[in-house]
């Protein structure tokens, strides 16, 4: 009987950013942007400078400036008018939505150009904001807000 030797495939890191083929618009590059709860995956191609976020305009999807000013800030920042960018985006509220997008965009940006990273690293784009809730917890109304104190 023969030993034979199978190769395991080792998964990738959820963190690992990779260009994949899309099946029919050509290349893109895909990363994964997360703040609080909110998931953003985006996904950039070459093409005209449209950005759409779960299928809908940005401006109709986020409706106050400076969040569409927070989720293109690698674009405008970088002055990168080429890219057609496409965002799913889940959890959390709009604010964190928006910096889970900026997040996802610089990734992906570096992922196809390793040549911006220095210009975002500064920037900050590149900097995943870990702070996330703190639990509630039993006997306190909050995660750490006290129950009124009564002297009677």
């Amino acid at each position: 009987m023969a030993i034979t030797e199978t190769t395991k495939k080792e998964p990738t890191p959820r963190h690992h950013i990779a260009a994949h083929h899309a099946p029919a618009s050509g290349r893109y590059t895909e990363a994964v942007g997360r703040r609080k709860t909110a998931i953003a995956r985006v996904r950039i191609v070459a093409g005209k400078g449209k950005v759409t976020v779960n299928g809908m305009d940005i401006k109709s999807y986020f409706t106050l400036p400076r969040l569409i000013a927070a989720a293109k800030a690698p674009l405008e920042q970088l002055q990168i008018a080429d890219l057609d960018v496409s965002v799913n985006v889940s959890g959390g509220g709009i604010h964190a939505q928006a910096e889970a997008v900026r997040l996802g965009l610089s990734r992906a940006i570096v992922a196809k150009s390793a040549d911006w990273k220095p210009r975002l690293r500064v920037m900050g784009f590149l900097t995943r904001d870990s702070r996330m809730v703190e639990r509630k917890k039993y006997g306190k109304r909050k995660a750490r807000r006290s129950p009124q104190w009564a002297k009677r």
